[in-house]
């Protein structure tokens, strides 16, 4: 099978930056706070300093599985015709670039951290996808449904093998060191899915019922364990000490937390516009997010008995009324408010994770502009 997805590389070969950047030393003191970006011009410098690097490594893909890795990122089409505007934001890579830049460094000592945790990111949804039975991911099919399932769960197990190869090329004896924080990371994440998958078989109430607490312990693992090792890897590729590296860490799981939860509630009431995925997705997949959870929590509200009754009783795959009516009584019983309290106490660990380090001031700046619009987004 053919691909046109080399053409893709062209624009970006002249311009790719090398993993071995030398970092400057860590704690250099900015003399000026510059005016601090948007979130978005901050996410697409990000993108774009890092995407020859990201291209050159997917380029290195046998021919077809590079262009399904090409589709997932929102470079091509179907057949690999080149594309724009259906990829993802970025996240995970601009932290790694901002804690670089935070530590001092230039954002190119990240480059290598940058790529490894997309990669991995990528590789995930992939799997995800086909786990949750999700057809459209960013408005449009999701590689399993538009190559099918052998070939995405392929380019899933391609992209993460090559982050660890991404790494592991870093010069210099942080390679082992950012390999082993990659692992942990990947270990965390696979347990996070895992308690996600489980879920689904527990009860909504009664003594078996998954609780908040058991929420957080897997949001932390399944989506904050990558932002923390993104965060951590962009800071320690900068020569920052260990101690900061883990507070970092520490900060991106917390984040995590909050970005989940804020996920969840696009999940409810989400605009479709903005997310790509149908309104009450995660409600007509009867998933135990956090609203729910905390909803059902509320004993004492007539909403909550009216909610655990409703969910008990409704099919495997609630018609839009159900799903209009959980939506209504989760809001009724607290569910909605809980949330958006539980994003922002996790928001506020960020920030004082941040407050304790020392920072160059501009990128600080900058990550605090990100996290802002990670926790609230649209919700």
């Amino acid at each position: 099978m053919t691909t046109a997805f080399p053409m893709l590389l062209g624009a970006y070969e002249t311009t790719a930056t090398a993993y071995g950047t030398t970092a400057t030393a860590y704690g250099t003191t900015a003399t000026a706070v510059e005016p601090t970006a948007t979130a978005g011009e901050i996410l697409v410098r990000c993108r774009e300093l890092v995407r020859p690097a990201l291209a050159e490594t997917v380029g290195r893909l046998h021919p077809w599985v590079a262009e399904m890795a090409a589709y997932s990122f929102g470079w091509c089409d179907v057949g690999g015709t080149p594309a724009e505007g259906a990829g993802g934001k970025g996240v995970r890579q601009a932290l790694a670039v901002l804690c670089a830049e935070a530590a001092g460094a230039s954002g190119e000592a990240a480059v290598a951290g940058a790529v490894a945790v997309e990669l991995v990111h990528t590789f995930s949804l992939l799997h995800d996808d086909i786990m949750d039975g999700d057809q459209t991911r960013r408005t449009r099919p999701t590689v399993w449904k538009a190559y099918g399932t052998g070939p995405a769960v392929l380019a899933g197990d391609a992209l993460f093998a090559l982050a660890v190869e991404a790494l592991a090329a870093v010069p210099g004896a942080g390679a082992a060191a950012a390999v082993r924080r990659l692992s942990v990371a990947l270990g965390d994440l696979v347990h996070g899915q895992a308690d996600d998958l489980l879920f689904e078989s527990r009860p909504w109430t009664g003594p078996a019922a998954v609780g908040p607490e058991e929420y957080r312990t897997m949001a932390e693992h399944k989506t904050g364990a990558l932002l923390g090792c993104a965060a951590a890897l962009g800071a320690a590729l900068a020569g920052a000490p260990e101690t900061t590296a883990a507070t970092l860490d520490r900060a991106g799981r917390h984040m995590g937390v909050a970005f989940q939860v804020a996920d969840d509630l696009l999940g409810i009431w989400g605009d479709p516009a903005v997310t790509g995925k149908p309104v009450h997705r995660d409600l007509r997949q009867r998933k135990k997010t956090f609203p729910v959870l905390a909803a059902l929590s509320a004993r004492d509200t007539s909403a909550a008995g009216q909610l655990a009754t409703l969910l008990e009783e409704s099919p495997d795959t609630p018609d839009d009324a159900t799903t209009r009516r959980a939506a209504d009584l989760i809001e009724q019983a607290g569910g909605r408010s809980a949330a958006l309290v539980e994003a922002d106490r996790h928001i506020t660990a960020v920030e004082r994770c941040l407050d304790g380090l020392p920072l160059v001031p501009r990128a600080s700046a900058e990550l605090h502009t990100l996290l802002g619009f990670l926790a609230r987004r649209d919700i």
